[in-house]
C-alpha cells in the first residue's frame, strides 16, 4: 500500500483569508484551537489570518504563527477523517509544525517557538536590510558561481537559502548583495529571477547573531523523540532522538533548505502521496517537480481538502460527515 506523507509549508503560504473555510468545515472543532492561540500570543492573530490587512500579516513575527496556527487547523481536520501520515516534513518553519504531528513539539510550545523566531528574524534584517531571491532555470552550481561573484563584487553576504527544486533555487544576504546577484543573473539563461516578498533574509550566515538566543529558548522547552520518522529539510535525513530535533532547529536559521533531498528521502523509504497540510500549494507544485511520478493532495481550500479526503478516506465526503 502506498505510505502518505504531510509537509507543511513556511513562510511565503500566507494569505488573507487562509483557514476561514476549515473553521467553516468544523467551527466546534477549531474555534477553540483559535481562540487559544489568541490568548497565548496576546493578540487577535485569528482576525489577522481571516482578514487581515495583508501588510500585518507578512511581518515575520506574525507570518510565522500564522502559518503555523492555519496549518495545525487543517492537521485537526484530517486527523477527525482518520486521515494520518506514515512520514512528516515541513519546509523552513513548517519544520515546526511537522514536529506538533509527530508528537516531538506540544503546539503551544511549538507557537512561542515560531513567534521568538520570527521576531529576531525581524529585528536582525531592521539592523542588516537583507532580502532573498528566486532563480528558476539554473542549475545549483551555476546559483553558487553567482553567489561567489556577487559577494566577491560587493563584499557582502549572499549564500543559498533553499534548493527546491531541480529548477528553483533561492539565494539570500544582505540587499546589495542580492540585487547585484539579480544584476548578474540577466546575463545567464535563467527563466525567471524574482525578490521575495519574505520581509528580510533567512537561511544564511547572518542568521548567526540570532541563533544563540533561539538556542537559549530551546532549552526551555520540552522536545521529546518523534513518533513517527521526521525528515530534516536541513540534512534530508529523517529525524529519530530529541538531540536531533533541537539540532535541526537550531541550524534551520543558518543553513540552506534541501527540499529536493528531504523529498527524495520520503520517496526512498516508500512514499508516493505527498497531503500539503496548510495554505497554498507551493509545496505540491515543488514536488510535483521533483517526484512527478508521485501524487499530491491539499488542504488549502475546501475543494482541495475533499479530494483530500475522498482519495486517503475513502467513501467519506468532506461536508457530509457532520464535521460543521
Amino acid at each position: 500500500m502506498s505510505r502518505v506523507a504531510f509537509v507543511f509549508p513556511g513562510q511565503g503560504a500566507q494569505r488573507v483569508g487562509m483557514g476561514q473555510e476549515l473553521l467553516d468545515l468544523a467551527p466546534e472543532l477549531l474555534a477553540p484551537l483559535y481562540r487559544t492561540a489568541d490568548a497565548e500570543l496576546g493578540f487577535g492573530l485569528t482576525e489577522l489570518c481571516l482578514h487581515g490587512p495583508a501588510a500585518a500579516l507578512n511581518e515575520m513575527p506574525i507570518t510565522q504563527p500564522a502559518v503555523l496556527l492555519t496549518s495545525l487547523a487543517a492537521w485537526h481536520v484530517l486527523r477527525r477523517y482518520g486521515i494520518r501520515p506514515d512520514m512528516v516534513a515541513g519546509h523552513s518553519m513548517g519544520e515546526f509544525t511537522a514536529l506538533v504531528c509527530a508528537g516531538a513539539l506540544d503546539w503551544l510550545d511549538a507557537l512561542r517557538l515560531v513567534r521568538l523566531r520570527g521576531a529576531l528574524m525581524a529585528e536582525l534584517n531592521r539592523e542588516v536590510p537583507g532580502r532573498m531571491a528566486a532563480v528558476l532555470g539554473l542549475s545549483l552550481d551555476s546559483v553558487e558561481a553567482l553567489c561567489a561573484r556577487a559577494a566577491a563584487e560587493t563584499g557582502r553576504v549572499i549564500e543559498i537559502a533553499n534548493h527546491n527544486s531541480p529548477r528553483q533555487v533561492v539565494v539570500s544576504g544582505e540587499t546589495a548583495a542580492v540585487d547585484r546577484f539579480m544584476a548578474l543573473v540577466e546575463d545567464t539563461a535563467a527563466e525567471r529571477a524574482v525578490v521575495l516578498e519574505v520581509g528580510g533574509s533567512a537561511h544564511c550566515t547572518l542568521m548567526r547573531e540570532i541563533e544563540p538566543k533561539f538556542a537559549a529558548a530551546l532549552r526551555d522547552i520540552p522536545i521529546r523523540d518523534p513518533e513517527i520518522p521526521v525528515v530534516s529539510s536541513v540534512s534530508g535525513a529523517p529525524m529519530g532522538t530529541a538531540a536531533e530535533v533541537v539540532l535541526s532547529l537550531r541550524r534551520q536559521l543558518i543553513d540552506r533548505v534541501r527540499w529536493v533531498d528531504t523529498m527524495m528521502t520520503m520517496a526512498a523509504a516508500g512514499v508516493s502521496r505527498y497531503v500539503e497540510v496548510g495554505p497554498g500549494k507551493v509545496l505540491s507544485g515543488l514536488g510535483r517537480r521533483i517526484r512527478p511520478d508521485a501524487e499530491f493532495f491539499g488542504t488549502g481550500d475546501a475543494s482541495r481538502f475533499e479530494i483530500t479526503v475522498a482519495e486517503l478516506a475513502p467513501g467519506v465526503a468532506a461536508r457530509s460527515r457532520g464535521t460543521g
